[in-house]
């Protein structure tokens, strides 16, 4: 079976997932994990001591600031990195609704890291919304180039119903999760191409993050007193 076909099979689990449950974002599972088992990137702890990460909950950040944006022909698509580093940035309802996903969908992607021997993985959410008619998407060209290096796509975890097919009516969106190789650092520079299509921004981006995290360094000192 094909990489695109086993996604295309576990897009079909998700769309019965999605059908018992209502919602997209599931509780994290409970229970200890071994040391030895990979982590998600957006599954860090709240405690920052010793990590290096902002405190949660203090971040004004839109999404649209921070996400990657690409043009295609009759698609619009949008990619963000879930890494904790970044979304933390978000506003609370934003962190935490990304924050939740990546929790909901934790067994597959520590499996799918393994398989691969990642640590953890980089893990992005993509999203690709119909602007025409029977609009075609492939979603396997996605290139991220850091430092001169490119990086593919290791995996892909549908979100949507329908996202094997690769193609999108007007006003239509299909997500995904992308699972990307653990070298891939977004805190540098990095450059996203899909199609005839590719985005320098990040640069820019970066900027606007590292300045909000500075600011939110500064509230959490501030709610602190």
């Amino acid at each position: 079976m094909s990489r695109l076909a086993a996604w295309c099979a576990m897009a079909a689990g998700v769309a019965l997932l999605h059908a018992s449950t209502g919602c997209a974002q599931q509780p994290p599972a409970t229970g200890t994990k071994p040391a030895t088992t990979p982590s998600t990137p957006a599954a860090a702890s709240a405690d920052t001591t010793g990590t290096g990460l902002v405190p949660a909950g203090f971040g004004t950040l839109r999404q649209e600031q921070i996400a990657i944006p690409l043009q295609l022909p009759g698609v619009l698509v949008k990619l963000t990195p879930l890494d904790e580093s970044v979304i933390r940035t978000l506003a609370p309802d934003s962190y935490r609704a990304f924050r939740e996903l990546a929790e909901s969908k934790r067994p597959a992607i520590v499996r799918l890291a393994s398989q691969h021997g990642l640590r953890r993985g980089s893990l992005w959410h993509v999203s690709f919304y119909g602007l025409a008619p029977d609009a075609r998407f492939s979603p396997l060209e996605l290139t991220v180039t850091v430092a001169g290096r490119d990086y593919r796509p290791v995996e892909v975890l549908p979100l949507s119903t329908g996202f094997g097919e690769q193609r999108l009516q007007p006003r239509e969106t299909q997500t995904a999760l992308y699972l990307f190789d653990d070298a891939l650092d977004v805190n540098q520079p990095l450059i996203v191409s899909l199609g005839s299509d590719r985005n320098t921004s990040w640069s820019e981006k970066l900027t606007t993050i590292e300045k909000e995290r500075v600011l939110i360094r500064s509230r959490a000192q501030g709610a602190g007193r």
